[in-house]
């Protein structure tokens, strides 16, 4: 679990949601420093295969960092059933419209709790979501929502491989649907790689929406890396996100003008232990972690590699905080601690070289509790 970054004055709070207020959403909020009342974004996650309990509390610490920076409070709810909010997640199956209207209710239910506190400026509300949050952004704005302005949909949809399911023409539907009962102003974005919703999707969910009424502005960007579905989570997208974002909020009357400095994160230092493809440098791996660190070094950036004296090694790549999650896993998988070798394109290890038979690899292989690649290129939907 990351720690909360204190820069952002992030905090972990309950909202209530459903009918009676008895279904609490575990919610991440960021703001700047003082008493606001703030401009106010929220941000709403996708659904990782599997569990949704089992699901990650969903930060978007990149975009959310870009809208404190410019005044605004930033809330990401984790929506019923997810992480450790209560309540039960409900599957409507091939039903995408249902899906997303039933996933919109426990937006409406964050925007009624924001609205109410005085820290908001419940005025100037934009409301954003990706993937299957993005879906449901768009199947909230069928009802006028006092203070929500706009909008944004990034890489919006869902998908469902079960038997007879037609998801790509059943989210053309849904968006149709929403495009006919449209009441609030959106900016969509979708990239020209995308793994679930690519160009032909994103272009006839568009047309459908825009047809039936719907008032929505298209942003098809090209290949972001080796997936665009991520691009949101990267630390490398608000260059392909912001600009037009900036446009939209100008014309929807937010504001965009940087009025907080927040340091930057720490870094860790750089040493000069070995060069960064100076596999035979990296020390306590077998020839299997050799072989691993050699495909980390095709591994996108930010990226970390961590190994264990008894041989165990984990590498992660894009995302947040890669380093931690590389740490984290390896001792995990090693039982005991490991330390960083590698960050992005440098050597940060700091210990001394080992010396030549310290340690070889049929001791190494005896003690060793084997690797695993923390592969972040499957996106949420």
């Amino acid at each position: 679990m990351l720690p909360l970054d204190y820069r952002l004055n992030e905090q972990v709070i309950m909202v209530p949601a459903g009918a009676r207020g008895d279904v609490q959403l575990q919610t991440t909020v960021f703001r700047p420093n003082g008493d606001g009342p703030f401009p106010l974004l929220i941000i709403n996650h996708g659904k990782e295969p599997g569990d949704p309990r089992l699901q990650a509390r969903d930060r978007f610490i990149f975009m959310a960092t870009a809208f404190v920076k410019r005044g605004y409070a930033v809330m990401v709810p984790m929506r019923r059933g997810f992480s450790n909010s209560s309540g039960t997640y409900i599957d409507h199956g091939c039903d995408m419209r249902a899906n997303g209207y039933g996933q919109a209710n426990d937006i409406k239910a964050t925007i009624t709790y924001a609205r109410k506190q005085k820290w908001i400026d419940d005025d100037r509300i934009v409301v954003a979501g990706q993937s299957y949050g993005g879906l449901a952004t768009v199947a909230l704005g069928t009802e006028a929502i006092d203070g929500v302005r706009g909008l944004i949909n990034i890489a919006g949809g869902l998908r469902d491989d079960g038997d007879g399911c037609d998801w790509r023409g059943e989210l053309v539907n849904a968006f149709a649907n929403y495009g006919a009962n449209n009441k609030i102003a959106s900016l969509w974005m979708y990239g020209f790689n995308d793994s679930l919703f690519g160009p032909n999707l994103a272009a006839r969910m568009h047309d459908a929406f825009v047809r039936s009424g719907g008032q929505a502005r298209l942003i098809a960007f090209g290949p972001f890396k080796r997936d665009s579905h991520g691009m949101i989570a990267s630390r490398d997208g608000e260059k392909v996100w912001w600009p037009d974002t900036e446009r939209f909020l100008q014309e929807i009357g937010m504001p965009t003008r940087e009025v907080f400095s927040i340091v930057d994160a720490p870094q860790v230092p750089k040493t000069d232990f070995a060069a960064v493809d100076d596999i035979d440098a990296v020390p306590y791996l077998t020839e299997a972690g050799r072989a691993a660190y050699r495909e980390y070094l095709n591994k996108m950036t930010p990226r970390a590699f961590a190994v264990s004296p008894n041989g165990a090694w984990c590498w992660a790549e894009e995302g947040e905080a890669p380093e931690m999650r590389a740490l984290a896993t390896c001792a995990k998988n090693s039982g005991q601690d490991c330390k960083l070798y590698s960050v992005d394109d440098y050597v940060v290890w700091q210990a001394p070289r080992m010396p030549p038979g310290s340690l070889d690899d049929a001791q190494l292989a005896s003690t060793s509790t084997g690797g695993a690649g923390l592969d972040q290129a499957d996106q949420p939907q």
